[in-house]
């Protein structure tokens, strides 16, 4: 795939793969059958997966790429219940500062407090130690109106 360019927060070029631009969905183990950890994106460039009635979101790969070093993560605060694609919190990097906003309807219950510590664990592992909060899913069927992984990567690049 040949090498695309992209408008940063600082208005800088940047050079990324649009195959880097998330990871892959990843195979995980229950109990002795396998099955495929779905993961869905929204236009506002968050992620989520669902694991029963319990969504993890935060931002992808792609976004952290254009905001540069997280310097700040604001997180929702637990027990606050949203709407889908009400804002939730905030991300401030060097370059900018971004909303985040909650891809699914329902109640916080548990946010990554290690972000408040390390926020740069968003840059460096956005789909696995940088997730930003769990949700109580209200309306499971707002999960099939987001993009799956090709939408998401034609989304992107249509974008920029």
């Amino acid at each position: 795939m040949s090498p695309r360019y992209v408008i940063s927060a600082a208005s800088q070029f940047t050079r990324y793969q649009a195959s880097t631009v998330i990871q892959r969905s990843r195979l995980v183990q229950f109990s002795s059958k396998r099955c495929l950890a779905t993961r869905k994106y929204t236009p506002d460039h968050e992620w989520v997966s669902i694991s029963s009635d319990i969504a993890t979101v935060g931002i992808t790969d792609y976004a952290q790429k254009a905001l540069g070093d997280v310097v700040y993560v604001e997180l929702p605060a637990v027990g606050k219940s949203y709407e889908a694609k009400e804002q939730m919190g905030a991300v401030e990097s060097v370059k900018a500062a971004s909303d985040i906003y909650s891809p699914v309807t329902g109640e916080i219950v548990e946010v990554n407090k290690n972000l408040e510590k390390e926020p740069t664990l968003l840059n460096h592992s956005p789909y696995e130690k940088g997730w930003i909060a769990k949700i109580k899913v209200r309306q499971p069927e707002e999960f099939d109106g987001l993009m799956d992984e090709k939408g998401y990567i034609a989304h992107c690049e249509e974008a920029h």
